[in-house]
């Protein structure tokens, strides 16, 4: 029997979200693929989080109250400019059903985070899709044009995203560059500043999202657990916004979102920072190494500051990334485009570097 109950044109047309490959029951293999921190648990966290599963019979504070205010101490903010989820794209997500209408446009640059059309969808709203910039050879350098996606806002916009680093290529957004677009943006018109991957930026010229917070009204601010933090398992992201925008996110997220062990998690973290700070040290000299490499063999990858890099491969994106796979690392390939791959392990970027070498072969 046919199904007869139909869904709405926006989710029956909605983009798949394809998430990294892992690898086969079996398979010794690295995983590149999903932007992962490939350090274990900290003790102290693996200790919190056996603590809180043994809780599991209660439900967890809906709104993580105690794990929003020691971020919104630790961010030097007044109490209720926090507001945690389920990860930063499900925050992300009621931030846009709390202020975007049917119809409304949402401004985002492409490649860029491949949630963004799914979450603009789901909310009702139209994306407008504005190219990265190019060089003077044509060849797409990975970062967003700010300047053009001011130019694309009209009256019909409601949101602008902004992604630094940008995933999946790399290339942070400057300071003076937000500053120009938060100018030229009305005020009415939110501007998301999406940070997944601040804690590797070693760029000093970054957009400072703190500082243009406290002077912009109309800018939130999109963090994470997941990557260097090392939580993506347990799902906890966080968005700083002006209270009463905080008050309508958390009116449109589901209740119970950020589950108990994840909140007891997230707070340990937090306490630990100096271990966590070693580790992400550790990921940008891999980073660093891994871009140094590439660069001598002849590659010209985009100026990456997150925990990943950019392959602009095109057509022979997927030939590629079955390359990889059976080198022993798993890559994240969007098709026609290019490849993600994530800083790992030194053994994994070892084993890239080979197979990153007969691609540069292959396309001499």
């Amino acid at each position: 029997m046919s199904e007869r109950v139909p869904l709405r044109p926006q989710v029956d047309a909605l983009p798949p979200y394809v998430p990294g490959a892992r690898p086969g029951a079996g398979a010794a293999a690295f995983k590149l693929s999903s932007n992962e921190n490939p350090y274990p648990v900290l003790p102290s966290v693996l200790a919190a989080i056996i603590d809180a599963a043994q809780e599991a019979n209660r439900y967890p504070d809906m709104f993580a109250t105690e794990l929003t205010s020691a971020l919104e101490d630790t961010l030097g903010l007044e109490p209720g400019h926090v507001v945690a989820g389920n990860g930063s794209v499900a925050v992300l997500s009621h931030i846009l059903q709390a202020v975007v209408n049917p119809g409304d446009e949402v401004v985002y640059a492409w490649r860029s985070f491949e949630a963004y059309p799914i979450a603009v969808a789901v909310a009702g709203g139209v994306s407008v899709q504005v190219p990265l910039r190019r060089d003077e050879s044509g060849a797409s350098t990975g970062e967003l044009d700010l300047d053009a996606m001011a130019a694309a806002v009209t009256d019909r916009t409601k949101v602008v995203l902004v992604c630094s680093p940008n995933n999946p290529t790399g290339p942070v957004v400057t300071h003076a560059a937000m500053e120009r677009l938060l100018a030229a943006v009305p005020s009415d018109v939110l501007v998301v500043l999406d940070e997944a991957y601040l804690e590797f930026v070693r760029d000093p010229d970054v957009a400072d999202g703190l500082a243009l917070f406290r002077e912009h009204p109309n800018l939130v601010l999109l963090r994470t657990f997941s990557k260097a933090y090392g939580l993506a398992g347990l799902r906890v992201g966080y968005a700083v916004a002006r209270k009463r925008l905080a008050s309508g996110i958390r009116g449109t997220s589901t209740p119970f979102g950020v589950s108990h062990v994840a909140q007891r998690a997230a707070l340990a973290s937090l306490q630990a920072k100096d271990e966590l700070d070693r580790q992400v040290e550790a990921i940008v000299a891999e980073r660093t190494r891994l871009v140094e490499a590439l660069t001598a063999q002849g590659w010209r990858v985009p100026a990456t500051q997150a925990n990943f890099v950019w392959f602009d491969l095109g057509a022979r994106t997927g030939a590629c990334a079955t390359q990889a796979a059976d080198a022993g690392v798993i890559v994240r390939p969007f098709a026609g485009e290019g490849l993600r791959v994530t800083v790992g392990e030194p053994e994994a970027t070892d084993l890239l570097l080979g197979v990153a070498a007969r691609w540069l072969d292959a396309d001499a």
